[in-house]
């Protein structure tokens, strides 16, 4: 298979979410799943479509309580498009692979271009045989607009085709199973109708938070068309078109589409704007050759070389972020969902995954990483008055955040396994506060934005440290701060075993990152102009004495230990140990391990058994060094040994229930000791093409994990950290990935080439009137001049 395309051959009802899921297109404004245009949801299909941002709060019944949800919405349909071999008007006739005979099928999506191209040949009841070619865009460069050419060729017959281009309104939030029992109508005042003669629209809006929807579609047709009408019912904008077909012929129907909400800054109204845009925009050749070049550029920006069958599925991975976090993005007021703009899963909310995928944006679009880091400044008021809500102060971020940055996270869960819908304590991860400080820091290293660092970065973190301050409290018979009542990344474990609240104490990743966080918001606001200093104090009504707190309480917070390594909450090492190889044998796949034992009547939190990384996670955020020197500072020597052992006793205790723990044991153990670090990395790059985490890909890509595997190149495997105005590199040998090349924009250069081979680093810079890039290596220093290149030996590990 070529290394720019993904190709489906046949047809397979049981894989078709998941083909639909990896074949979405999008351009970060909107996102269209790749269903087929003739099929409507079902058991099977899922068109769907999503703009980043469009969300809808509702309240449905469950388990005998009222719980309330917001969801990002599933928009009307525009993809529709239906056809039928004679004119007899029966419903039934409509060819989809339900109800005609699927003699060809195949997809092939094109990651240069940004297309989808479908090959479908149906065989009707009376032999007739039709080929339909399909190509469809959401376009790059004009982001809202898509489109969808259709053709169509009689094979062995001559008569009339019936073709339907609609707009469908009647459209639910139904694509995840385990919400079905959910309230999934958001779209409400859908209306209908003409604008031209070829040009239908439909209009609607969100229930409650009133987002005013208006599309419009212009259908054309290059070959003999014997009659048009439109069909427009109450949910339903239709055209429909009669096609007399010549043997061997082929009849052209093109289909384009503009999507306008509310939300969109400089426009008056959603509907008129959609209804303009769809009537000027060129025809499809046309739209194809500018988004071609649209997406040509991103790639250019994005340039990542990687040999062999890791280098084409990192370049689907890559295909898929910027899908849903292009230059389009950095006008949006919206943060990174969890599962791309591709499926429903997780109601599109925006969680802690956004510390995977900044640190790779902001080399490459540090824009984009700004406008993500203001979706989560705009919502600061919001996280202060959670921290109100339960006694602190400064900023607590919410667990699941959507439009407007309440705590979105659920109530209840459903355990499919069981059927019983259980108590959800997720909300209690306060670690997210920790990932935004994080972003915050490191999108500032990399773009050198002091202005950022200093006005809305400064702000953020002096909050998020002010909670992490009135959080721990102090035990005079430790000598240490305590942080209680928390969960850490490792979801599985939210209380202690038979205890009546949920909640852990000392979960040493909230620990660590909490210190860290502690000791980034001194250090910027030391070096921070005094005039805004003033300001920022005056405003925040902080004083010296708050920041001798904050200083204290960095250095004394409290990281539990046992048998010699590294414990994930105080008391893990009391737990109970599972027994791995029964469970195994019992259930193959046991990665949701919480699932198994609830069913069987027991707890996960009886036992030393994690979902995904915990501890370790401190091993993927840190390099060695900067990890020493965070535990020094808490008064522990982390050497090489105890770090060793840390990972070695968590990899034998992790179910891997999450698509980011192959990604961290992967990128770790590339650090520590290399074997045995492919056969993670192997399984976050296979985890959504080979939907490891069984069934949850068609539900939407896991865009963490994606973008994870592109930073594991970018800085795992390297050792890059920006920090102090320089590139610090300590690259690790992996055989399995020994060379390979990425361009970064660093501080202002645009498009530096780093290439790896074995033994050998090559850094080029590209001309400008910039100041030179100084390499960091752990045996040296090298300053790289704009125009030059430079080739580094490196030392052996």
């Amino acid at each position: 298979m070529p290394d720019w395309t993904w190709e489906y051959e046949g047809y397979d009802p049981d894989a078709e979410r998941l083909r639909e899921s990896l074949c979405t297109l999008g351009n970060g404004y909107f996102a269209t799943r790749g269903a087929a245009p003739e099929c409507a949801a079902d058991s099977v299909h899922y068109p769907a479509t999503f703009a980043a941002g469009c969300y809808n709060r509702l309240t449905s019944e469950v388990a005998g309580r009222l719980v309330e949800n917001e969801d990002m919405v599933n928009l009307p349909n525009w993809l529709s498009l239906r056809f039928r071999t004679g004119v007899d008007g029966d419903p039934a006739s409509w060819l989809t692979p339900r109800t005609a005979t699927l003699i060809d099928h195949r997809l092939s999506l094109d990651l240069r271009s940004g297309t989808l191209e479908r090959h479908v040949r149906y065989e009707d009841a009376e032999g007739r045989r039709t080929l339909v070619r399909q190509l469809r865009l959401v376009h790059m460069a004009h982001p809202h607009l898509a489109a969808l050419r259709t053709e169509f060729t009689a094979e062995n017959w001559s008569g009339d085709l019936d073709v339907e281009a609609a707009i469908d309104g009647a459209v639910t939030n139904a694509g995840v199973a385990r919400y079905r029992q959910l309230n999934g109508d958001h779209l409400t005042h859908v209306h209908t109708g003409s604008a031209a003669a070829d040009t239908v629209w439909l209009r609607c809006r969100t229930s409650t938070s009133d987002i005013r929807i208006g599309m419009a579609a212009r259908t054309t047709v290059d070959g003999p068309l014997t009659q048009t009408s439109d069909h427009h019912s109450d949910r339903r904008a239709a055209q429909l078109l009669h096609l007399p077909l010549l043997q061997g012929d082929t009849t052209t129907v093109d289909k384009t589409v503009a999507l306008h909400t509310s939300r969109d800054p400089a426009i008056s109204d959603p509907l008129r704007a959609a209804v303009d845009r769809v009537g000027r925009a060129p025809g499809f050749d046309a739209l194809l050759s500018s988004h071609r070049t649209a997406w040509r550029q991103l790639w250019r920006g994005a340039a990542l070389d990687v040999a062999g069958d890791a280098g084409r599925i990192l370049r689907l991975h890559l295909f898929h972020v910027l899908q849903t976090l292009s230059p389009h993005t950095a006008d949006l007021d919206v943060g990174v969902p969890a599962r791309g703009l591709h499926g429903e899963a997780y109601r599109g909310h925006v969680f802690w995954d956004e510390l995977f995928v900044l640190p790779y944006l902001n080399l490459h679009f540090p824009e984009v990483s700004r406008a993500l880091l203001r979706y989560r400044h705009r919502r600061l008021e919001q996280a202060c008055i959670a921290a109100r809500d339960i006694g602190r102060t400064g900023a607590l971020y919410p667990w699941q955040s959507g439009s407007d940055g309440r705590e979105e996270t659920q109530q209840l869960h459903l355990n499919p396994h069981s059927g019983r819908w259980l108590p959800d304590h997720s909300r209690l991860q306060h670690h997210v506060g920790s990932a935004v400080a994080y972003n915050v820091w490191q999108y500032c290293e990399a773009s050198g934005d002091t202005e950022f660092l200093h006005t809305k970065g400064a702000e953020m973190l002096l909050q998020i440290a002010r909670f992490w301050a009135s959080s721990a409290a102090y035990d005079e018979s430790l000598g240490r701060y305590r942080i209680r009542g928390v969960v850490g990344p490792d979801e599985y474990h939210d209380a202690y075993p038979d205890a009546k609240e949920p909640g852990l104490d000392d979960n040493a990743y909230t620990n660590v990152t909490a210190a860290w966080v502690l000791t980034r918001a001194l250090d910027v606001l030391r070096a921070l102009p005094e005039p805004r200093r003033r300001e920022l104090f005056e405003r925040t009504v902080l004083d010296k004495g708050e920041l001798d707190r904050w200083e204290d309480i960095s250095r004394k917070l409290r990281v539990p230990f046992h048998a010699g390594v590294i414990s994930q909450f105080d008391g893990y090492g009391d737990l109970a140990e599972l027994n791995w190889d029964a469970y195994k044998a019992r259930y193959g796949d046991i990665r949701r391990l919480d699932r198994i034992l609830e069913a069987e009547g027991d707890t996960v939190n009886r036992y030393q058994a994690s979902k995904q990384a915990d501890v370790l996670m401190l091993g993927y955020l840190f390099s060695p060094g900067e990890l020493r020197e965070l535990f020094r500072r808490l008064g522990h020597d982390l050497d090489e040994q105890t770090w060793s052992r840390t990972v070695n006793y968590y990899l034998q205790r992790t179910s891997h229930g999450s698509t980011l723990s192959g990604l961290v044991h992967g990128w770790v153990l590339a650090r520590v000791r290399r074997a045995g670090a492919w056969k993670f990395c192997r399984e976050a790059l296979e985890g959504d093409i080979a939907d490891l985490q069984g069934g949850t890909t068609g539900e939407g890509i896991h865009l963490g994990a994606m973008a994870g595997t592109l930073d594991l190149v970018q800085r795992g495997l390297t050792g890059l950290e920006t920090r102090a105005g320089a590139l610090w590199l300590d690259p690790v040998p992996l055989p399995e990935l020994s060379e390979y090349s990425f361009a970064l924009r660093y501080r202002g250069h645009w498009g530096v080439r780093l290439r790896m081979r074995p033994g050998q680093l090559e850094v080029g810079v590209p001309p400008s009137d910039r100041s030179p890039i100084t390499i960091e290596l752990p045996d040296r220093a090298v300053s790289v001049e704009p125009g030059e290149s430079c080739r580094l030996t490196l030392r052996d590990h």
